[in-house]
């Protein structure tokens, strides 16, 4: 376990979201890490694609870049859905 250091504002961004959703400070951190890390490397996924990697991840003991990098939805989305948003 590390210090990270964020600005005041982020802390408050953090304070409101994390009360809003019944999470702590840094629990709500740690969802928006994990939530940007697979939305880096998974681009052509919308939400409710990088949710599922979350739910996978964890039945699978937790999040691992390397497993993160990898994986896939469990339902991936056809190029005609792409398009419909």
């Amino acid at each position: 376990m590390g210090i990270v250091k964020i600005s005041d504002l982020m802390h408050e961004n953090l304070r409101v979201a994390g009360n809003a959703l019944g999470r702590s400070i840094n629990g709500q951190a740690e969802h928006w890490m994990r939530v940007g890390m697979l939305t880096e490397l998974h681009p052509e996924l919308d939400h409710r694609e990088i949710c599922q990697l979350l739910i996978q991840a964890e039945l699978s003991g937790g999040l691992d870049i390397l497993a993160a990098a990898t994986a896939q939805p469990a339902k991936a989305r056809s190029p005609s859905a792409a398009g419909k948003r």
